[in-house]
């Protein structure tokens, strides 16, 4: 499926997110542009990672859709590549919802309000016969599961990817652990916890933040079953959300109760102080978030993944250096670097 990417004003920031991620990756579509007037045109994964991949930051649909000539031949789906504060769509993303559905062109939205209920953009898609995928919304309820102990015959090697702060790149790193694991020849499945994930096209994959908190733990447990029971992998890779002590995004406790990692990969930001949009709120030491996580789970912190924001490119491999030097864990930047070294850790690891 084609894709224009909506990440107007935020694919310089880490509200980009989901824009960042797709263009980095994606098996559910082809992205064909990123709008985002505020950046100068160019290419959008060389301004992410300096590496060229053909996907151009534009400033519009019209501009967007230039980049299209075979629409309206083949399907084509705008996906919102940002994440709000608030409850107020942007009059920007308003409107280039509405002018995208009068053109026949359906939205998937990873957003917590659901473009499917304003009533212009639902009259829209209506009238030009598409389909506006909110896909953070819940499940209902009786599709949903309690945790059952049914994870105990889970025989796969499962690595959780935590971190020590939100948008940080848990998911990014967890899918070049799986891709650099498939290709030395294990059998590897990604189990996506966030809406990203699931634009992406992990096939096992829930949305943890639009779950109804009793059922959290056994939405954790089942998809993981689930992979395990259809997929028979090696390994199971599930991606972290939040971090333990973010006062705004706290997560992974229930990843590592519910989902029963035999051990964990910490992604840091060593040029990030403070909490991500919370000034004032200074990131715990990290010898010190590894210690909680391992007396939460009690399973080890066997590797530690680098976000350079922040820092020089040319002093990424010392600092990496000096983490592991402090922590006594390989230390990477999987996006600099690869991910051969987390890779090499996880096969050390005992299987089952």
């Amino acid at each position: 499926m084609n894709a224009i990417v909506y990440c107007e004003g935020a694919f310089a920031t880490t509200y980009g997110k989901t824009a960042h991620g797709l263009v980095r990756f994606t098996e559910r579509y082809t992205v064909r542009a990123v709008i985002d007037s505020t950046l100068p045109a160019g290419d959008a994964r060389e301004f992410l990672d300096r590496k060229r991949n053909g996907i151009p930051l534009v400033a519009d649909l019209d501009e967007a859709l230039a980049r299209v000539p075979e629409y309206p031949q083949v399907p084509l789906r705008l996906v919102i590549g940002l994440a709000l504060e608030g409850r107020v769509l942007p009059p920007g993303l308003h409107e280039t919802a509405l002018e995208a559905l009068k053109r026949g062109i359906g939205i998937d939205s990873g957003l917590h309000l659901y473009l499917g209920e304003f009533p212009d953009l639902a009259a829209a898609a209506a009238d030009s016969g598409v389909e506006i995928r909110d896909i953070r919304r819940p499940a209902p309820v009786e599709e949903l599961h309690f945790f059952s102990s049914r994870i105990e015959k889970v025989e796969a090697v499962k690595i959780a990817i935590l971190g020590t702060d939100s948008a940080l790149g848990k998911r990014t790193t967890a899918w070049k652990i799986v891709h650099a694991l498939k290709a030395q020849g294990s059998k590897c499945e990604m189990i996506g916890t966030g809406q990203t994930a699931w634009l992406q096209g992990a096939r096992y994959s829930i949305i943890l933040d639009s779950i109804v908190n009793d059922f959290v733990a056994g939405e954790i447990e089942n998809v993981i079953c689930s992979a395990w029971e259809e997929e028979h992998p090696d390994y199971l890779i599930i991606e972290g959300q939040g971090s333990l002590m973010n006062p705004a995004f706290p997560g992974g406790f229930e990843i590592l109760a519910a989902g029963r990692p035999d051990a964990i990969i910490l992604q840091h930001a060593p040029g990030r102080p403070e909490y991500d949009g919370f000034p004032g709120y200074p990131i715990q030491p990290l010898n010190q978030q590894i210690q909680i996580i391992e007396l939460l789970s009690g399973k080890k912190v066997v590797a530690l993944a680098i976000n350079h924001e922040n820092l020089p490119l040319e002093k990424v491999s010392q600092v990496c250096r000096e983490i592991e030097e402090e922590t006594g864990l390989p230390t990477v930047d999987p996006i600099l670097q690869g991910a051969e070294r987390l890779v090499n850790t996880i096969l050390a690891l005992p299987r089952h």
